[in-house]
């Protein structure tokens, strides 16, 4: 069963750090685009930032410059690096892989709850 955990969410002030984890198991993680969604109260979810399997990262318009997402595919784990943070950008940060072909599936994470607050 495939399986991603993340971890690192928690509070800061803003203008703060966070830095995110996504762990994942049981699958070939170089075969999955990797991604960071989040989903704050009362608003629909948004794509945060995703990394191609070579590496190759996009982000939101709302993040660029202050996130960086990157990805480790000798240990299953994909990151998001998160400075300067606002008060907007508190939500339940999930992270998600996508098959680079239909069959392979598409899975998320339980989340994790980042709060930016002083």
């Amino acid at each position: 069963q495939v399986k991603l955990v993340e971890s690192g969410g928690g509070l800061a002030q803003p203008g703060g750090s966070l830095n995110l984890s996504c762990t994942a198991s049981n699958l070939v993680f170089a075969m999955y685009e990797m991604g960071w969604y989040r989903r704050a109260p009362g608003q629909q979810p948004e794509l945060v930032a995703r990394i191609s399997k070579g590496g190759v990262p996009t982000y939101a318009e709302t993040v660029k410059g202050r996130f960086t997402i990157s990805r480790n595919n000798a240990r299953n784990t994909v990151s998001l690096q998160m400075n300067s943070l606002k008060p907007e950008d508190t939500a339940m940060y999930y992270c998600n892989a996508a098959g680079i072909v239909t069959y392979l599936g598409d899975y998320w994470g339980q989340g994790t709850q980042v709060t930016v607050s002083s």
